[in-house]
Parts: structure tokens; C-alpha cells; sequence
């Protein structure tokens, strides 16, 4: 794949959430109260993402998020935009795995209007990198549930569920890209915990084939693809990042040969910081006209990755795809959910400068 610097990926990436300050913290819990109104705490929201811009431009960041500040998680907000929905959240229970939410779908999914089109906009104009905005997947709902999800509340059809959600994703990509967003990054936590014994064996309890579940996903996910335009697409495999637990561990090679190849997605973030994630071989499955962004670097504990050991996984993931297809980033966001992962404001700056260093030392450009 050509390389062309000023479009992803880039060699040095991150995944989109960052920690919140405390100062924002205190304003939506100021907010929840009732102590402050909207616009004051729209304003801190301002203050906190302008300064998250200045923190990815110091370490030497090509692209720039918003932190997913104005979210309370990585996929609630853009889901309650959707219609009546809402996840069960199963309660902490320290690090290590965590209990899988489960969807609630008490209406039927309906897009009335931009998402985050707004959020592009108040990013654009406040940085030189490029803008990046990321989404939940579309088949997490799904996932988190099955049919029986879709059905107990506001569908007959699931059939008629999964129109819904392709149209309505369909919809906001074409509205991100009629902003001007050229960089879309899609959140699917549903694919990579198919390598995962534990989450086939769910699966098939609640009468699910995984095979073929993995094939609909695929589909769902071309279907929703087709006819948007003029957007670099993206899409991360996450097994989990709530308050730095995980909900699945596996390798990629269960469903490396379909994934890669099957989905219409040019450009893989896969997490690689544990040995939960399992070897590179799967890599050797992602076609040529594809690439892959390693995630090396862990947001989920409070120390920093030696700079040696990441260059000697890099040079073993390249036994099996061209370097010229790789670059680096963190496993995952530093704050799935506002609270955040356990790790330092000072320490995610310092990983996020590592994955810079890495990146122009390797390839000789961030």
C-alpha cells in the first residue's frame, strides 16, 4: 500500500480516548447535580479538548482526537442518539476480566441528524494534525445480546433490526464526510473476542453459530461501508478496556482470514500489549492492499514499555506483513469510560511520546 504521509495511517497513531481531567470530571458531576447548566459545562468540555489537542501535538502526533471528552463512554452517547437504548453495565470487579455488558433496545433505531459532525467541527479549525473522529461498531448491539436483545423489546425482525442499523451508521458516515471529516475510526469490540473459548462457548449457549455470526458482523459491516465516500476508514478490535479490565483473550487467528480479508476496511488497529492477544502469525493473512496498526503499548498499566523490547516485536511482527504496512500505537483508549484507566495523566503522555519516538526511529517519520 502506498504510503501517502498526509493521510492514515500514520506511523505513529493512538485510538482516540484520552483521560479526563479532573477539572471536567468535576464539572459533569457539578452538571449532574444540577449546580451548573449546559453551557458551563460545555465550556469546560471546550477547555479540556483544546488542551488534549496541545498535548497530542506536543508529543509529535500527525492526527488529533477530541479525547471523546463530551462522552460519558466510548459508545453510550452515539447509541442514545440512536434510539431507547442502553447498556447493563455489570459492576466492577477490580482489574482482570470483566462481565460483558448487556444491550437494552427499547425502541427501533432511527438516525435523526448529525452525531458528531459538531464534534469535527470544533476540532478542525483548533488543530494542524488531521482531525479523527471514532464511532462504536455497528454490530455491538447485536453482539451484546443477540437476537434475543433485539427481540424482547422493539423488533419482531431481526432482519428489520439490522436495516435499521446499517442505514443509521450509512447515515452518519455520509454526514461526517459532508463536514469534511476525512479520518473515521470504527470501535468494534465484537470481532476479536471471537478467538476467545469463553465468548464462543456464550455464544453458542444462547444459540448463536460463531461462524456464521462472524460472517453476518462482516456483512452488517460491508453493507453499512457501501456508498460512503472520501473517508479513510479504520476499525479497532478491542477485547475490553473498562477501568483497565478485559472481557475476552484469544488469538487473531481464529478469524484472521475472513476479517482481513472480508471486510471492506483498509486499515486494522489490533491490540498486541499482552500475551492475551497471542502471537503475530495471524498477520500473515492481511492482504497487500492493507495496514496495520500494532498496538504494542499498554493504557492499562502505569509503567512504560521498554523502547528495545517494542523494536524486537515490531521486527517479529514483520516476519510476517512488510514493515512498510505497519505503524504503532496504544492497545486501546486511556479512557473507555470517563474513569479512565489506571495509569497517570503524566504516564499517558509519556506512552503516547514512546509511540512517537518508536515511529520516527523505525520509519523515520511519526
Amino acid at each position: 500500500m502506498a504510503h501517502n504521509q498526509e493521510s492514515p495511517p500514520f506511523r505513529a497513531e493512538h485510538v482516540g480516548s484520552l483521560l479526563r481531567p479532573a477539572g471536567l470530571l468535576e464539572a459533569r458531576r457539578r452538571f449532574a447535580r444540577g449546580e451548573v447548566d449546559r453551557a458551563k459545562l460545555t465550556a469546560a468540555e471546550d477547555r479540556a479538548i483544546e488542551e488534549a489537542v496541545r498535548l497530542q501535538e506536543r508529543v509529535g502526533l500527525r492526527l488529533a482526537t477530541d479525547g471523546e471528552f463530551r462522552r460519558a463512554s466510548y459508545h453510550s452517547y452515539f447509541y442514545g442518539q440512536l434510539g431507547e437504548i442502553s447498556f447493563e453495565a455489570p459492576p466492577d470487579g477490580g482489574s482482570g476480566r470483566g462481565a460483558q455488558p448487556v444491550a437494552l433496545i427499547k425502541s427501533r433505531i432511527a438516525w435523526k441528524g448529525p452525531i458528531h459532525a459538531g464534534d469535527f467541527a470544533f476540532l478542525r479549525p483548533r488543530t494542524r494534525a488531521l482531525p479523527k473522529i471514532t464511532i462504536p461498531g455497528p454490530c455491538a448491539l447485536h453482539f451484546r445480546g443477540g437476537d434475543a436483545a433485539v427481540t424482547a423489546h422493539a423488533y419482531r425482525d431481526v432482519d428489520a433490526f439490522w436495516e435499521d442499523i446499517v442505514a443509521a451508521f450509512r447515515s452518519e458516515l455520509r454526514s461526517l464526510a459532508g463536514a469534511g471529516c476525512t479520518y473515521v475510526q470504527i470501535d468494534e469490540t465484537a470481532f476479536a473476542k471471537f478467538g476467545d473459548a469463553d465468548v464462543q462457548a456464550s455464544l453458542r449457549a444462547r444459540g448463536d453459530d460463531p461462524d456464521a455470526l462472524i460472517d453476518k458482523y462482516i456483512d452488517i459491516t460491508n453493507r453499512m461501508l457501501a456508498g460512503v465516500s472520501g473517508i479513510g476508514m479504520g476499525m479497532h478490535l478491542c477485547r475490553g478496556n473498562r477501568a483497565g479490565q478485559w472481557h475476552a483473550e484469544g488469538s487473531y487467528e481464529a478469524i484472521a482470514e475472513k476479517l482481513f480479508n472480508g471486510l471492506a476496511i483498509p486499515l486494522f488497529f489490533l491490540e498486541y500489549d499482552s500475551e492475551r492477544a497471542g502471537d503475530f502469525a495471524p498477520l500473515r493473512f492481511v492482504p497487500k492492499d492493507k495496514s496495520v496498526v500494532l498496538g504494542l503499548v499498554s493504557t492499562k498499566v502505569n509503567f512504560l514499555e521498554g523502547k528495545s523490547a517494542l523494536k524486537r516485536r515490531l521486527d517479529e511482527a514483520a516476519r510476517y506483513i512488510s514493515l512498510e504496512r505497519l505503524a504503532i500505537s496504544p492497545q486501546c483508549g486511556f479512557a473507555s469510560t470517563e474513569a479512565g484507566n489506571p495509569i497517570s495523566p503524566e504516564m499517558q503522555e509519556a506512552k503516547l511520546k514512546l509511540v512517537v519516538e518508536l515511529a520516527q526511529e523505525t520509519w523515520g517519520t511519526a
